[in-house]
């Protein structure tokens, strides 16, 4: 029998934490356990690994107790124990429960087949030959009309299926024409076959050696940033030309941003958020060793930022510019003077690791935490201007409409909120998600995007689009996205092309198309006004993270089989 090692088994453990939505507790095992130094081919573990080998385990020790020496033949069903008897007793206490049960089970089987055939045997002789042939002939009748009346039901039910097809029509016709007549779509469930996107036509970057969890195009430029648990960020020079491997004379160019002085040891320094200035001339990383990075757009390490005493999991950087802010596990956040690459100050509200940051202006931001709450914060100022609270979990995500009025939040609790900087408790409250959501970076205040994960909201995304309309999108771990209506918090779409976790989701820069990417491998492109599916991609890993260049004219994907994948988007 193989053994399974402690390595193999933390490295279960941090998949199985992957896929039910906990981030962070897998961010921390990783970190602890360094699974990146263990050398396991993640993609070689199929999906829900561990739970399958708990029930194979549970199997075997009831087979072991159902078996003894002198067994020719083991039952098909020898289900005669429960899961926690198996986990709390040993195989001799489990073989004499078996014996028991199926002592009992058996007295209890031959008991029943003697009552019956005590019964027939009564019937059989009040009966003259008569009457018992008539029986067989009635029997036989019975039969043959149960056979007519199977068929009869069956062209019944065809005649239904097409009555049902034509009424589909007509009701997607009638939505159409509601549609165009202002009326808007109606709440729906939308999954349909796409146009799929050959590998031939994709650009895949290869140089990571270990999964990569975020990317970000530059906002000039052609230049994408991506960031891995190798310890390395990565600035790929994407050519203008259609992407894929028969149309590219040579690979993109790359710069490898080193994390690490000669060979990496102590300490994990997996780089978990990056971020680019509004000119596109520098690139922020944040990493698990507590240290932010600021890269030239040629991959040179100007600064070096030391404050935080945990790992870093947001960076932001203002849209003017002159100023960064960084979230961090010390339950810290931190604004640093771009000019001076001094801590300009700390922010020390929250009483758990600071999750997510987001700027409001140029000089106030919000936080959140597993603490459940959000603050927002003004430099200058020793308290929060704002407190929102109404969240009952860890708030995973938080971002700023344009304007700076609204605020959504995505929670563990399965809710994403809608909070107004006019009130204190949330404009709307959104619950439609059955598993925890994750807000994306794309605050559009007219789309609001919330993807649904396992066990918790992990991204939303806002996109202001032409008209009056505010509408919202949440992507999660029950596999869905919804894409809300804010202005009167209503569920335009739910979304379900996915089979597994949704990660992350992105609108394109015009808000007419919504970009989703899952751990089922699969990267979907879909229109926001049809609530359906245009083209697919299916890669050969899950999906991290998603964005788009900003023509809308390209879209990254970033994979745990620690590539990255670049593709065309044209309509």
């Amino acid at each position: 029998m193989g053994v399974l090692t402690a390595a193999e088994l933390n490295f279960l453990v941090f998949r199985y934490l992957q896929e039910s939505g906990f981030i962070h507790a897998a961010f921390t095992l990783g970190y602890e356990a360094g699974i990146h130094k263990g050398g396991i081919d993640g993609n070689a573990v199929p999906p829900g690994a561990l739970i399958t080998i708990v029930q194979k385990g549970l199997q075997y020790i009831e087979l072991e107790a159902n078996t003894e020496e002198n067994d020719e033949e083991i039952e098909k069903d020898f289900a005669l124990l429960e899961p926690l008897e198996i986990i709390t007793k040993d195989v001799e206490e489990l073989q004499q429960l078996v014996k028991k049960r199926k002592r009992e089970r058996s007295q209890t089987d031959r008991e029943k087949d003697r009552g019956k055939e005590k019964e027939r045997n009564e019937e059989h002789e009040r009966r003259p030959g008569g009457e018992r042939e008539r029986d067989r002939h009635d029997k036989e009748k019975e039969q043959v009309r149960e056979k007519d009346k199977s068929e009869k039901d069956r062209e019944h039910e065809k005649e239904k299926e097409k009555e049902k097809q034509h009424t589909e029509r007509i009701d997607k016709v009638k939505h159409e024409e509601d549609s165009l007549a202002g009326g808007g779509p109606t709440p729906m469930d939308v999954s349909v076959t796409a146009q799929e996107i050959s590998s031939t036509d994709v650009t895949v970057l290869e140089g990571h050696s270990s999964e990569v969890f975020a990317c970000a195009w530059s906002p000039t430029g052609s230049l994408l940033a991506s960031g891995s648990g190798d310890s390395t960020a990565r600035i790929w020079t994407i050519p203008d030309g259609p992407c894929g491997s028969s149309m590219q004379s040579s690979p993109p160019g790359v710069h490898v941003l080193k994390h690490f002085k000669g060979r990496t040891n102590e300490k994990s320094k997996d780089v978990t958020t990056l971020d680019w200035n509004g000119e596109g001339t520098l690139l922020a990383t944040g990493s698990y060793d507590g240290q932010a990075r600021i890269w030239s757009r040629d991959g040179e390490l100007k600064q070096t930022l030391f404050k935080h005493k945990g790992p870093i999991f947001s960076l932001k950087w203002n849209k003017k510019g002159d100023y960064l802010l960084s979230g961090s596990v010390d339950k810290t956040a931190i604004v640093w003077d771009t000019k001076t690459w001094e801590c300009k100050q700390q922010f020390e509200f929250h009483s758990a690791p600071t999750l997510d940051v987001d700027w409001r202006n140029n000089n106030s931001f919000a936080t959140c935490s597993t603490d459940s709450m959000i603050y927002v914060c003004k430099i200058g100022e020793q308290r929060p201007v704002k407190s929102f609270i109404g969240h009952q979990s860890e708030v995973n995500a938080i971002k700023w409409d344009p304007t700076g009025s609204f605020l959504a939040s995505c929670s563990d609790d399965w809710t994403a909120k809608i909070w107004s900087m006019k009130q204190d408790k949330c404009v709307f409250d959104f619950k439609e998600h059955t598993k925890c959501l994750s807000i994306v970076n794309q605050f559009s205040f007219t789309k609001l995007v919330i993807s649904d994960s396992h066990y918790s909201l992990q991204s939303i995304v806002m996109h202001l689009m032409r008209g009056t309309h505010k509408n919202g999108q949440c992507a999660s771990f029950d596999s869905t996205i919804k894409l809300w209506e804010v202005e009167q918090g209503r569920l335009l779409y739910s979304l379900a092309g996915h089979r597994q976790p949704v990660y992350s989701v992105a609108f394109s820069p015009d808000g007419e198309y919504l970009a989703s990417g899952s751990l089922d491998q699969c990267l979907h492109i879909w229109s926001v006004k049809e609530g359906r599916i245009l083209k697919t991609y299916r890669g050969t890993g899950g999906i991290f993270e998603v964005c788009w260049n900003k023509e809308g004219s390209k879209i990254a994907a970033c994979f745990s089989n620690n590539t990255v994948c670049v593709m065309d988007f044209r309509m």
